[in-house]
Protein backbone atom coordinates (compact mmCIF):
# COMPACT_ATOMS: atom_id res chain seq x y z
CA UNK A 1 0.00 0.00 0.00
CA UNK A 2 1.04 3.68 -0.50
CA UNK A 3 1.44 6.43 2.23
CA UNK A 4 -0.09 8.25 -0.54
CA UNK A 5 -2.35 8.81 -3.64
CA UNK A 6 -0.51 7.48 -6.73
CA UNK A 7 0.07 9.57 -9.53
CA UNK A 8 -2.31 8.37 -12.48
CA UNK A 9 -1.36 9.09 -15.67
CA UNK A 10 -4.82 7.50 -17.03
CA UNK A 11 -5.94 8.85 -20.20
CA UNK A 12 -9.32 8.27 -18.46
CA UNK A 13 -11.13 8.35 -16.33
CA UNK A 14 -8.22 10.74 -15.04
CA UNK A 15 -7.35 11.97 -11.68
CA UNK A 16 -9.34 14.94 -10.74
CA UNK A 17 -7.95 18.06 -8.29
CA UNK A 18 -7.51 17.16 -5.00
CA UNK A 19 -9.27 19.74 -3.78
CA UNK A 20 -11.99 18.68 -5.07
CA UNK A 21 -12.32 15.69 -4.25
CA UNK A 22 -12.31 16.74 -0.55
CA UNK A 23 -14.78 19.31 -1.27
CA UNK A 24 -16.75 16.77 -2.74
CA UNK A 25 -16.27 14.32 0.68
CA UNK A 26 -16.30 17.21 2.85
CA UNK A 27 -20.66 17.97 1.16
CA UNK A 28 -21.19 13.44 0.31
CA UNK A 29 -23.71 13.56 3.30
CA UNK A 30 -25.03 16.50 3.61
CA UNK A 31 -24.74 19.06 0.46
CA UNK A 32 -24.77 22.85 1.75
CA UNK A 33 -27.57 21.86 4.85
CA UNK A 34 -29.67 20.27 2.62
CA UNK A 35 -29.69 16.92 4.67
CA UNK A 36 -28.77 14.93 1.50
CA UNK A 37 -26.04 14.05 -0.70
CA UNK A 38 -26.04 15.89 -4.47
CA UNK A 39 -26.08 12.12 -5.70
CA UNK A 40 -29.37 11.98 -3.99
CA UNK A 41 -31.58 15.28 -4.97
CA UNK A 42 -34.05 15.72 -7.53
CA UNK A 43 -32.47 17.42 -10.21
CA UNK A 44 -36.21 19.28 -10.52
CA UNK A 45 -35.20 20.83 -6.81
CA UNK A 46 -34.29 24.49 -5.92
CA UNK A 47 -30.71 23.39 -4.57
CA UNK A 48 -30.19 21.61 -7.77
CA UNK A 49 -30.99 24.32 -10.24
CA UNK A 50 -28.63 26.47 -8.51
CA UNK A 51 -25.73 23.63 -8.81
CA UNK A 52 -26.19 23.47 -12.89
CA UNK A 53 -27.10 26.96 -13.35
CA UNK A 54 -23.65 27.74 -11.97
CA UNK A 55 -22.00 25.00 -13.89
CA UNK A 56 -23.32 26.92 -17.13
CA UNK A 57 -22.30 29.86 -15.98
CA UNK A 58 -18.26 29.05 -14.83
CA UNK A 59 -18.63 27.27 -18.28
CA UNK A 60 -19.22 30.37 -19.99
CA UNK A 61 -17.08 32.59 -17.89
CA UNK A 62 -14.26 30.55 -18.33
CA UNK A 63 -13.81 29.32 -21.75
CA UNK A 64 -15.26 32.96 -22.27
CA UNK A 65 -18.34 31.79 -24.91
CA UNK A 66 -20.16 34.38 -26.17
CA UNK A 67 -24.20 35.16 -26.86
CA UNK A 68 -25.73 32.94 -29.68
CA UNK A 69 -24.09 29.76 -27.65
CA UNK A 70 -25.43 27.06 -25.72
CA UNK A 71 -24.06 24.74 -23.10
CA UNK A 72 -25.56 21.61 -22.98
CA UNK A 73 -24.43 18.82 -20.24
CA UNK A 74 -25.36 15.63 -21.74
CA UNK A 75 -24.95 12.11 -21.71
CA UNK A 76 -23.40 8.87 -23.35
CA UNK A 77 -19.81 10.22 -24.03
CA UNK A 78 -17.86 11.23 -27.42
CA UNK A 79 -18.89 8.14 -29.39
CA UNK A 80 -22.66 9.42 -29.10
CA UNK A 81 -21.81 12.87 -30.87
CA UNK A 82 -20.36 11.16 -33.70
CA UNK A 83 -24.31 10.22 -34.36
CA UNK A 84 -25.78 13.13 -32.98
CA UNK A 85 -23.41 15.56 -34.79
CA UNK A 86 -24.66 14.28 -38.45
CA UNK A 87 -28.17 13.91 -36.95
CA UNK A 88 -28.35 17.49 -36.78
CA UNK A 89 -26.26 19.18 -38.67
CA UNK A 90 -26.12 17.09 -42.18
CA UNK A 91 -29.62 19.06 -43.11
CA UNK A 92 -28.54 21.26 -45.88
CA UNK A 93 -25.95 19.16 -48.99
CA UNK A 94 -25.75 15.92 -46.95
CA UNK A 95 -22.21 16.76 -47.39
CA UNK A 96 -19.66 16.84 -45.01
CA UNK A 97 -15.51 17.14 -44.44
CA UNK A 98 -13.82 14.70 -41.97
CA UNK A 99 -10.27 15.02 -41.27
CA UNK A 100 -9.11 11.90 -39.74
CA UNK A 101 -5.90 12.11 -37.29
CA UNK A 102 -6.30 9.27 -34.67
CA UNK A 103 -9.00 6.53 -33.82
CA UNK A 104 -11.66 8.79 -32.07
CA UNK A 105 -12.15 11.02 -35.39
CA UNK A 106 -11.91 7.71 -37.84
CA UNK A 107 -15.03 6.34 -35.92
CA UNK A 108 -16.73 9.74 -36.00
CA UNK A 109 -16.34 9.47 -40.07
CA UNK A 110 -17.29 5.87 -39.88
CA UNK A 111 -20.21 7.02 -38.29
CA UNK A 112 -21.26 9.58 -39.81
CA UNK A 113 -21.41 7.28 -43.16
CA UNK A 114 -24.08 6.11 -41.96
CA UNK A 115 -26.26 8.91 -42.59
CA UNK A 116 -25.11 9.98 -46.13
CA UNK A 117 -23.10 8.59 -48.62
CA UNK A 118 -21.28 12.13 -49.16
CA UNK A 119 -19.39 12.05 -46.23
CA UNK A 120 -15.94 12.98 -47.04
CA UNK A 121 -12.08 12.95 -46.29
CA UNK A 122 -11.01 15.67 -46.20
CA UNK A 123 -7.61 14.90 -44.60
CA UNK A 124 -6.00 11.62 -43.21
CA UNK A 125 -2.65 11.03 -41.63
CA UNK A 126 -2.79 7.45 -41.31
CA UNK A 127 -0.33 6.61 -43.11
CA UNK A 128 2.21 7.83 -41.05
CA UNK A 129 0.74 6.22 -37.97
CA UNK A 130 -0.89 9.58 -36.85
CA UNK A 131 2.27 11.13 -35.59
CA UNK A 132 1.50 14.51 -36.93
CA UNK A 133 -1.28 16.69 -37.78
CA UNK A 134 -2.47 17.87 -41.35
CA UNK A 135 -1.43 21.10 -42.36
CA UNK A 136 -4.14 23.63 -43.69
CA UNK A 137 -2.37 23.47 -47.58
CA UNK A 138 -3.35 19.28 -47.35
CA UNK A 139 -7.09 19.70 -46.39
CA UNK A 140 -9.26 18.84 -48.73
CA UNK A 141 -12.44 20.95 -48.30
CA UNK A 142 -15.85 21.19 -49.45
CA UNK A 143 -17.58 25.48 -49.42
CA UNK A 144 -20.98 23.28 -49.62
CA UNK A 145 -20.84 20.51 -46.91
CA UNK A 146 -22.37 21.53 -43.78
CA UNK A 147 -19.82 21.10 -41.40
CA UNK A 148 -15.85 20.05 -40.90
CA UNK A 149 -15.20 17.57 -38.41
CA UNK A 150 -11.87 17.63 -36.53
CA UNK A 151 -10.72 15.85 -33.44
CA UNK A 152 -8.41 18.85 -31.78
CA UNK A 153 -6.29 16.66 -29.65
CA UNK A 154 -5.61 12.86 -30.23
CA UNK A 155 -5.51 11.19 -27.21
CA UNK A 156 -3.63 7.68 -28.17
CA UNK A 157 -1.10 8.95 -30.60
CA UNK A 158 -0.17 12.25 -28.47
CA UNK A 159 -1.04 14.88 -31.27
CA UNK A 160 -2.68 17.96 -31.19
CA UNK A 161 -3.74 20.88 -33.90
CA UNK A 162 -2.26 23.56 -32.51
CA UNK A 163 -3.87 25.82 -35.28
CA UNK A 164 -7.68 26.29 -36.03
CA UNK A 165 -8.10 24.92 -39.30
CA UNK A 166 -10.00 27.87 -42.19
CA UNK A 167 -13.30 26.20 -42.98
CA UNK A 168 -14.57 29.15 -44.49
CA UNK A 169 -18.02 29.81 -44.19
CA UNK A 170 -18.68 26.09 -42.80
CA UNK A 171 -18.98 25.28 -39.17
CA UNK A 172 -16.29 23.66 -37.82
CA UNK A 173 -17.15 21.06 -35.34
CA UNK A 174 -14.45 19.92 -32.63
CA UNK A 175 -13.98 17.23 -30.49
CA UNK A 176 -12.03 18.73 -27.50
CA UNK A 177 -12.50 15.80 -25.18
CA UNK A 178 -9.12 15.19 -24.07
CA UNK A 179 -8.03 19.10 -24.47
CA UNK A 180 -11.09 21.06 -23.22
CA UNK A 181 -9.94 23.92 -20.63
CA UNK A 182 -6.28 23.29 -20.90
CA UNK A 183 -5.83 26.80 -22.52
CA UNK A 184 -8.27 29.30 -23.97
CA UNK A 185 -10.00 28.78 -27.15
CA UNK A 186 -11.55 31.20 -29.59
CA UNK A 187 -15.46 29.62 -29.00
CA UNK A 188 -16.41 32.47 -31.95
CA UNK A 189 -14.30 29.78 -34.44
CA UNK A 190 -16.33 26.61 -34.30
CA UNK A 191 -19.94 26.10 -34.62
CA UNK A 192 -20.39 23.16 -32.28
CA UNK A 193 -17.37 21.73 -29.66
CA UNK A 194 -18.18 18.36 -27.57
CA UNK A 195 -16.40 16.97 -24.97
CA UNK A 196 -16.39 13.82 -22.59
CA UNK A 197 -16.19 15.02 -19.66
CA UNK A 198 -13.65 12.10 -18.02
CA UNK A 199 -10.30 13.94 -18.67
CA UNK A 200 -10.50 17.51 -17.53
CA UNK A 201 -13.90 18.53 -17.18
CA UNK A 202 -15.57 15.77 -14.50
CA UNK A 203 -16.17 12.22 -13.72
CA UNK A 204 -17.33 9.70 -16.16
CA UNK A 205 -20.84 10.17 -17.32
CA UNK A 206 -21.11 13.74 -18.40
CA UNK A 207 -20.63 15.49 -22.16
CA UNK A 208 -20.58 18.66 -22.48
CA UNK A 209 -21.10 20.57 -25.69
CA UNK A 210 -21.41 24.14 -27.11
CA UNK A 211 -23.19 24.61 -29.69
CA UNK A 212 -23.80 28.17 -32.02
CA UNK A 213 -27.70 28.30 -31.89
CA UNK A 214 -28.05 28.78 -35.21
CA UNK A 215 -27.13 25.13 -35.97
CA UNK A 216 -30.21 23.85 -33.82
CA UNK A 217 -33.34 22.92 -35.25
CA UNK A 218 -33.20 20.69 -38.01
CA UNK A 219 -32.43 17.57 -37.52
CA UNK A 220 -32.80 14.07 -40.18
CA UNK A 221 -36.11 12.19 -40.21
CA UNK A 222 -35.92 9.55 -37.48
CA UNK A 223 -33.88 11.50 -35.30
CA UNK A 224 -34.47 10.22 -31.62
CA UNK A 225 -35.83 12.97 -29.95
CA UNK A 226 -32.97 12.82 -26.67
CA UNK A 227 -30.73 13.16 -29.53
CA UNK A 228 -31.82 16.44 -30.95
CA UNK A 229 -30.11 19.23 -30.09
CA UNK A 230 -32.81 21.92 -29.84
CA UNK A 231 -34.71 19.58 -28.21
CA UNK A 232 -31.99 19.77 -24.90
CA UNK A 233 -31.89 23.41 -25.36
CA UNK A 234 -35.35 23.59 -25.12
CA UNK A 235 -35.31 21.60 -21.74
CA UNK A 236 -32.35 23.38 -20.28
CA UNK A 237 -30.18 19.61 -20.63
CA UNK A 238 -33.22 18.07 -18.56
CA UNK A 239 -35.56 16.36 -20.97
CA UNK A 240 -34.64 13.65 -18.70
CA UNK A 241 -32.44 13.29 -15.77
CA UNK A 242 -29.26 14.62 -16.83
CA UNK A 243 -25.72 13.35 -14.89
CA UNK A 244 -26.35 14.98 -11.81
CA UNK A 245 -23.59 14.67 -9.50
CA UNK A 246 -20.44 14.90 -12.32
CA UNK A 247 -22.50 18.23 -13.19
CA UNK A 248 -21.72 19.21 -9.58
CA UNK A 249 -17.98 18.36 -9.77
CA UNK A 250 -17.20 19.93 -12.80
CA UNK A 251 -18.82 23.16 -10.81
CA UNK A 252 -16.39 22.76 -8.87
CA UNK A 253 -13.53 21.98 -10.81
CA UNK A 254 -14.31 25.48 -12.61
CA UNK A 255 -14.09 27.02 -9.59
CA UNK A 256 -10.58 25.53 -9.19
CA UNK A 257 -9.06 26.55 -12.23
CA UNK A 258 -10.66 29.90 -11.17
CA UNK A 259 -8.62 30.09 -7.81
CA UNK A 260 -5.70 29.15 -10.43
CA UNK A 261 -6.39 32.13 -12.34
CA UNK A 262 -8.09 31.04 -15.46
CA UNK A 263 -6.87 29.15 -18.43
CA UNK A 264 -4.43 31.36 -19.65
CA UNK A 265 -2.72 30.50 -15.91
CA UNK A 266 -3.51 26.89 -16.88
CA UNK A 267 -2.03 26.86 -20.02
CA UNK A 268 1.39 27.91 -18.81
CA UNK A 269 0.79 25.22 -15.92
CA UNK A 270 0.49 22.90 -18.69
CA UNK A 271 3.25 23.73 -20.72
CA UNK A 272 5.58 23.76 -18.13
CA UNK A 273 4.58 20.05 -17.75
CA UNK A 274 4.83 18.84 -20.85
CA UNK A 275 8.02 21.11 -21.55
CA UNK A 276 10.15 18.98 -19.09
CA UNK A 277 8.90 15.46 -20.02
CA UNK A 278 9.73 16.10 -23.47
CA UNK A 279 12.89 17.91 -23.20
CA UNK A 280 14.11 14.51 -20.88
CA UNK A 281 12.57 12.30 -23.86
CA UNK A 282 14.27 14.44 -26.43
CA UNK A 283 17.65 14.18 -24.75
CA UNK A 284 17.49 10.12 -23.79
CA UNK A 285 19.61 7.85 -25.19
CA UNK A 286 16.51 4.98 -24.03
CA UNK A 287 13.10 6.70 -24.52
CA UNK A 288 11.93 7.99 -27.72
CA UNK A 289 8.99 11.03 -28.03
CA UNK A 290 6.30 9.40 -30.88
CA UNK A 291 4.58 12.49 -32.08
CA UNK A 292 6.53 14.89 -34.26
CA UNK A 293 7.63 17.77 -32.39
CA UNK A 294 5.74 20.72 -33.74
CA UNK A 295 2.55 18.31 -33.82
CA UNK A 296 2.79 17.48 -29.73
CA UNK A 297 -0.09 16.99 -27.35
CA UNK A 298 0.27 19.27 -23.84
CA UNK A 299 -2.03 16.34 -22.59
CA UNK A 300 -0.77 12.98 -23.95
CA UNK A 301 2.42 12.17 -24.28
CA UNK A 302 2.94 9.04 -26.01
CA UNK A 303 7.09 7.57 -26.29
CA UNK A 304 9.13 3.89 -26.15
CA UNK A 305 12.23 2.75 -26.23
CA UNK A 306 11.46 0.41 -29.11
CA UNK A 307 12.15 -2.59 -27.32
CA UNK A 308 8.87 -4.30 -26.32
CA UNK A 309 10.00 -6.10 -23.34
CA UNK A 310 11.73 -3.11 -22.09
CA UNK A 311 8.69 -1.04 -22.46
CA UNK A 312 7.05 -3.83 -20.71
CA UNK A 313 9.59 -3.68 -17.98
CA UNK A 314 9.21 -0.33 -17.45
CA UNK A 315 5.28 -0.31 -16.92
CA UNK A 316 5.67 -2.72 -15.01
CA UNK A 317 8.18 -1.18 -12.41
CA UNK A 318 6.61 2.17 -13.35
CA UNK A 319 2.81 0.97 -11.33
CA UNK A 320 5.27 -0.90 -8.40
CA UNK A 321 6.79 2.73 -7.75
CA UNK A 322 3.26 4.64 -7.47
CA UNK A 323 2.83 5.67 -11.33
CA UNK A 324 -0.66 4.23 -12.34
CA UNK A 325 -1.67 3.80 -16.36
CA UNK A 326 1.45 4.61 -18.20
CA UNK A 327 1.07 1.63 -20.50
CA UNK A 328 0.12 2.90 -24.04
CA UNK A 329 -3.28 2.44 -25.44
CA UNK A 330 -3.71 -1.54 -26.68
CA UNK A 331 -3.50 -0.57 -30.39
CA UNK A 332 -0.37 1.46 -30.53
CA UNK A 333 1.70 0.02 -27.29
CA UNK A 334 4.53 2.10 -25.73
CA UNK A 335 3.80 4.34 -23.25
CA UNK A 336 1.80 6.83 -22.76
CA UNK A 337 1.73 9.75 -19.78
CA UNK A 338 -1.53 11.50 -19.80
CA UNK A 339 -0.86 14.95 -18.07
CA UNK A 340 -4.37 16.57 -17.92
CA UNK A 341 -5.33 19.77 -15.65
CA UNK A 342 -5.28 17.89 -12.04
CA UNK A 343 -1.61 16.15 -12.61
CA UNK A 344 0.50 18.60 -10.40
CA UNK A 345 3.81 19.36 -11.50
CA UNK A 346 5.71 16.98 -8.54
CA UNK A 347 3.93 14.55 -10.62
CA UNK A 348 5.64 15.22 -13.68
CA UNK A 349 9.30 15.57 -11.63
CA UNK A 350 9.16 12.35 -9.88
CA UNK A 351 8.68 10.23 -13.18
CA UNK A 352 11.26 12.04 -15.33
CA UNK A 353 12.85 11.14 -11.87
CA UNK A 354 12.37 7.36 -11.83
CA UNK A 355 13.08 7.21 -15.87
CA UNK A 356 16.19 8.55 -15.41
CA UNK A 357 16.81 5.87 -12.98
CA UNK A 358 15.48 3.20 -14.79
CA UNK A 359 17.61 4.25 -17.88
CA UNK A 360 21.10 3.83 -16.28
CA UNK A 361 20.11 0.71 -14.49
CA UNK A 362 18.76 -0.56 -17.93
CA UNK A 363 21.08 0.92 -20.26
Amino acid sequence: MFDHRIYNFSAGPSMLPQEVLEECAKDMLNYHGSGMSVMEMSHRSKVYDEIITQAEALFREVMGIPEGYKVLFLQGGASTQFAMVPMNLLVGSGKADYVVTGQFSKKAYSEAKKFSDKIHLAGTTEDCNFTHVPVQEELDLDPEADYVHICLNNTIFGTKWHYIPDTGKVPLVADMSSCILSEPVDVSKFGLIYAGAQKNIAPAGLTVVIIREDLAGKTLPATPTMLDYAVQIKNGSMYNTPPTYPIYVCKLVLEWIQRLGGLTAMKERNQKKAALLYDFLDQSRMFKAVAEPVDRSMMNVTFRTGDEDLDAKFVKESSAAGFSNLKGHRSVGGMRASIYNAMPMEGVEKLVSFMQNFEKENA
